[in-house]
Formats: structure tokens, sequence, C-alpha cells
């Protein structure tokens, strides 16, 4: 009840303080008013395409929670040695801009401010922009006054506030890239305000990143657990808008960043429902699609706490794709540490993500670390891209597919600009991380709370956060997400095991100088190793444990996994080779198959996949990812590639890596 009643106060007194050039729906490549030329392969993709000025690349940095706790004199401070270090790695590669993802603070005292202020100025004296928001800590104790007199000399002079709640949400515009910042649990009120906002610059712009410090799908926390199915009678402020939120962020591919939950987790959002939400394509007349989704990122952790991951995936609309929490409970005492980088680069972004673990629990000398950065997580795409979401090949045999649980790397074809399309043609997601949640329970308050019966709490329940479980919609984290226990007068969220998801991305660039095609940019296969971690960040050995009792659709437990034996079982991925997969490419007719080869970028530059020698004569067989036909000898170091003759103008290969590819001149 002290939670329900906490939420209350703090909405009432929060409450009392696409028609456009581009549509952001769909992708630059896809504006079927252009001129439109026929490929000659049935699908027509559009000849011009809407140019905004030429940007420069612009990188945004992610500054999660950095609160350090209380000393023994009870005097609040900021965790200066994590944020420290997380300062001067973003700073060293060369991030433009910080968003700082609220909760700065623990106390919101001044001594606090002016600590953080400390170690931010070092950086904003380098040029670095600093874009901050605030926190719960902030808004429960500190006074707008302290907020604007510390935050003023950060937040930029061109920032456009939003009216009657200046210095609390405000957006900025850099390169090609719109940033909006909220305070927490503002996302729900300023919608109409961030609706108007990406309609009116939508023409501005390729990118939109929204932050704030809370969002609607949490780990531990989110709006819609908070507000809607624990929320109060009558209380329609997150309920109303919670779906139009959705769809809105959908549409114009947003990608939503956020502390609070003090553990790193990206995933994607669906505008529908993830039973609903299919892989993408393209379609004659209008070209690629983007999937119903945007991305959410929760950055992790730049404090001295740590949360365990309570109530699992809200796998009604959530798909979650990276996952990792660190705490003090955990085999491995201490934290994480996250640095995130965005870099946005006309219509492409790259992002990757690090994490340190260390000790330090308070700013005391003789707790300072230098951080071993490692690589968690990353994905590049564009905006002309297809997506599909691949499922943990553990899904027992007699699930129904309903459309989208695939575990198969298998898709439709994307187009290029230039008529070059590919698709993925086989493989299968082998290797794929797991996590446990924990059990909680909630209750309600008749005439108090929304749900005024214990049907009423479990319906919300699967009507907001997760999939109900019947044969033609399985749930994947097992038939019983929720329990009601009617004797307690409680609903119970059981522990469950989760396989996360692999997001995959083909997306095309403009031919470079270097190359004769436009560039594929293949992403999102190369992110998981074989971890297994349990609710509090305890690593249990995936082929030896099996996952929690009900975690399975036929209600028994996840089984122990036979991993590949290239599967690293390591949270860094840059030596994390991906599940051996197929991809198909196919050149417009006007470009002559014999002067030209397949080709893969390189630190170096382009070079071609395989010698000349070594490219089999043959079609596609998805036989080939497992028995790899007879080659030369001298080919055995070299990627497999096929050229597909009766087809012509078609190439396959087998890799295992993310890759960018295109067909350079002999």
């Amino acid at each position: 009840m002290t939670d329900i009643k906490n939420s209350l106060l703090l909405a009432a007194s929060l409450m009392l303080t696409t028609a456009c050039s581009i549509d952001l729906n769909s992708n630059d490549e896809t504006n079927t008013e252009e001129t439109e030329t026929d490929t000659g392969t049935g699908t027509e993709v559009p000849d011009t395409m809407p140019e905004h000025p030429k940007s420069a690349e612009f990188k945004i940095g992610l500054l999660p929670d950095t609160q350090g706790g209380s000393d023994a004199q009870g005097q609040a401070h900021v965790a200066m040695h994590p944020m420290s270090e997380l300062l001067k790695q973003q700073s060293a590669m060369d991030v433009d801009m910080v968003i700082a993802l609220g909760d700065l603070t623990d106390g919101g005292s001044e001594i606090e401010f002016n600590e953080w202020r400390s170690v931010a100025e070092q950086y904003a004296d380098q040029g670095i922009e600093f874009l901050p928001v605030m926190g719960n800590h902030e808004t429960s104790y500190a006074y707008t006054v302290n907020w604007i007199n510390h935050m003023k000399h950060f937040i930029p002079e061109d920032a456009v506030h939003m009216p009657g709640y200046e210095w609390v949400n405000y957006y900025v515009i850099r390169e090609n890239v719109l940033v909006i910042g909220l305070a927490y649990y503002n996302l729900p009120i300023a919608f109409e305000w961030i609706k108007t906002t990406i309609e009116d610059k939508a023409d501005q712009v390729d990118h939109i990143v929204v932050a704030s410090h809370d969002g609607l799908i949490g780990a531990k926390y989110g709006q819609t657990r908070e507000q809607i199915v624990d929320g109060t009678k009558g209380d329609d402020w997150v309920y109303s808008v919670q779906p139009k939120i959705r769809e809105l962020f959908a549409d114009h591919d947003v990608i939503y960043v956020q502390g609070h939950e003090h553990q790193y987790q990206r995933s994607l959002i669906s505008a529908k429902t993830a039973l609903t939400t299919y892989p993408s394509s393209a379609t004659p007349s209008g070209g690629n699609y983007r999937m119903d989704v945007y991305t959410q990122i929760m950055a992790g952790n730049a404090s001295y706490k740590g949360y365990e991951f309570r109530y699992g995936e809200r796998d009604l609309v959530q798909m979650i794709v990276s996952q990792k929490n660190q705490t003090d409970q955990s085999s491995d005492p201490g934290y994480d540490v996250n640095s995130s980088i965005l870099t946005f680069n006309g219509t492409r972004v790259d992002y990757v993500s690090y994490f340190a673990n260390h000790n330090a629990h308070s700013n005391d000398a003789s707790e300072s670390f230098d951080a071993d950065w490692k690589l968690l997580d990353k994905f590049s795409r564009s905006t002309n891209r297809c997506e599909s979401v691949f499922y943990a090949n553990s899904i027992l045999p007699d699930t129904r597919p309903v459309m989208v649980l695939q575990p198969e790397y298998v898709t439709n074809e994307c187009y290029a600009t230039d008529g070059t399309f590919a698709r993925l043609a086989g493989g299968f997601n082998n290797t794929f991380n797991r996590t446990d949640s924990r059990t909680r329970d909630m209750s309600y308050t008749p005439g108090f709370t929304r749900a005024e019966t214990m049907n009423d709490l479990v319906r919300l329940a699967y009507q907001w956060l997760f999939q109900y479980h019947e044969n033609w919609t399985p749930n994947l984290n097992g038939p019983n997400r929720v329990i009601p226990d009617y004797d307690a007068d409680e609903m119970i969220f059981p522990e469950t095991t989760m396989d996360l998801k692999e997001h995959v991305t083909l997306s095309w660039l403009p031919a470079s100088e270097q190359t004769v095609s436009d560039i594929l940019i293949i992403s999102g296969l190369q992110n998981q190793t074989g971890i297994y971690q349990d609710d509090y960040g305890v690593e249990k050995d995936i082929t030896t444990s099996t996952g929690l009792a009900g975690s399975q659709t036929d209600g028994g437990a996840k089984s122990a996994v036979i991993l590949p034996a290239y599967a690293t079982q390591e949270w860094d991925i840059r030596n994390a080779p991906a599940d051996p997969y197929a991809v198909e490419i196919t050149l417009p007719e006007n470009i002559n198959a014999a002067d030209v080869q397949l080709a893969i970028k390189t630190d170096n530059g382009w070079a071609a996949l395989a010698e000349e020698a070594c490219i089999l004569n043959a079609s596609w067989n998805s036989d080939f990812i497992e028995n790899e036909p007879s080659r030369d000898s001298a080919c055995a170091d070299q990627a497999l590639v096929g050229y597909d003759q009766q087809f012509g103008n078609r190439w396959w290969a087998v890799l295992k890596q993310d890759a960018e590819l295109a067909f350079i001149q002999k």
C-alpha cells in the first residue's frame, strides 16, 4: 500500500506543477510518392530519396545513475569513482554529448550536486555537452530551484523547453538527431508535447532519441506495472496514453534510453504484442518496411548499488535481446559500471555498450579503480532496413510456430535502392543467453486500487504485462506467468527462466567509391555467447543447470543446453563468433557478374570474401550449414561462398560474424 500511495501522491504533484514531409514509420527509401524504378525482380523500389543536408558524425554517451549512498555520518554522496571512469572512457571515444539519465544524486543535497558537477565540469570544459534529466532521487529530495541552479550550466542554451516544465523537459537537435530529455514519471505527462515535437521536426532529422530516468516497461520498475496493473482506481494518466506512446515511438523508430533500474538491458517494445509483431521485409510498391517496435535501452549502472531482475520479461509486448545485472549478492561481489555510446552518421547508427566490474562502495581514495572495459552489446543499422527477431533454439518441438517463434535464420528479401536484394537463407540460433527472474507478489484494495478483485488483478497483468498462455498463443517463459493465491489474497509472479532473443537487421547504405553495389549491413547475430545468470547476477552453467521450475511451455523446466563448441560463455563479446548463417545476395541485371566479386569490409578496407578459385558454382542448399561441400584444401580458411549460375547474378555465403558486404570491381 505504501508504494501505491507514494505513486499516487507523486503523480498528483507532477500533474499540478505524422503528417510530415518524411514519415519515420517507413524508411527513407520507401516514399511511394516518388518515381519508382522496376528492378526486373518483381519488387519496385524508389528511384529518388528525400535528402537532408549532409550531417557530420555525432556521438552520444549514456551516463546511468550515479548515487553513492550515505557515509557514516548519514551524508549522501555521488559515486565519483565509477562516474569518473565512465566519463574518461567516453571522452577517449570522442563523444559529443553525454545524457545523464537521472538519479545523479542520492539525497539531492548541495554536497552531492557539487560532487557531480566537479566530475562533469572537467569534461564539459573539454567541449562535451551534457543533457541531464531528473530522476526520482531529484524529484523526491531536491527543490526545483536547486536543480535549476546546478543544471542550467549544463542544459544547452538553445534547448527548447516544454511549457510549464522548463528545465525539466526539453529537446535539442544536433546534426540529424533529435534528442528529447524528460524527468522521472514525465513520459505520459509530456506525450502530446513529444508527439508535436516529433512531427514538427521529422523533416529535419533521421534519428530520434528520447531520454528519461524511467520508462513504460521495466526490469524492476516500469510505469505499466506501477501505474496501471498496480495503479489507483480512476487514475488514467498512464493508462490512457500507454498504447499511444508505444505506437508513436514505433512509428518513428525511436531509441528510448533510461536509467533507474541499476542493471543493463536492451529490448524491443512492440506497438501491438510480441506475438503479432511480424518480421519485416519489402512490398512491391512500398519497398522495405520495419518491424512495429522501438528500441529500449536501460543504460545500466554507475552507482554503488545494484538491483535484481524482479518481474522478468514483460513478454506480452517486450522482447529482451541483452540483459546483465550485477549485485553484491552475486558470486563476484561488487557492481558493474556501464558505458554505452550511440554513433549517428547519416542514416546509420552504431551502438556499443561496455561494462567493467568493480568493488568500490564509497568515494574513499582506497576504493578507486581503473575500469577494465569489456564489450557487452552492440548493433549497427540504418533507417533503410528489414528486421527479424530470432528466438532461442530451445522451443519444444510441439509448440506452435504462430508466425514469429522462429529460431532459423531465414528471412524474406530486403531491397537496396540500386536494385540489389538480400535475405538470410539458413542457420539456427543455437547460442543464446539465459536469465532468471525472482518471485514477487501484488495485492489490491477494493475502492482504492484499479483492481478491486483478484480476477481484476490477474486480468490486468495479462492485458498489460504478460502473454496469456494457450496452445495458439504460447508463452515461452512458462504457462503460468501470474498465479492467483486466493487464500492469501495476493497475485504471485513466480520466478522463471527466460531465453533471450536476437534482433537481426539487414540494412542498406548507398554505394561508396570503393563498391559497385550498395552496402549491406548484417547485425545482431554476434551478441550472445551461452551465458546464464540468475536474478541477482550469479552465473550458472547453461550446459549443466536446468532452468527454474515452470519455465518451459509444458510446465516443466527449461532443459540444460548443448552449446556449440565455439560458444565462449563469456560476457565479453569482442571475440564471440555467431552461429553460422547463410546470406543470399542478388545483383540487378545491369551489373555484369563477371566483373565483380563479393567483398566484406575489414579494418583495412574491402576484401574479397573468397578467392575466385574457391567460389562454388552451386545453388544454395541449407545442408551446407552443417555439411560443407568439398573444396580444395587451399580454400579451408576462406569463407564458404557460392555463385548461383542457374539464377544469375546471385551469390551466397556462410558467415560466422556480423558483417558489411558489398560487390567490388575485380
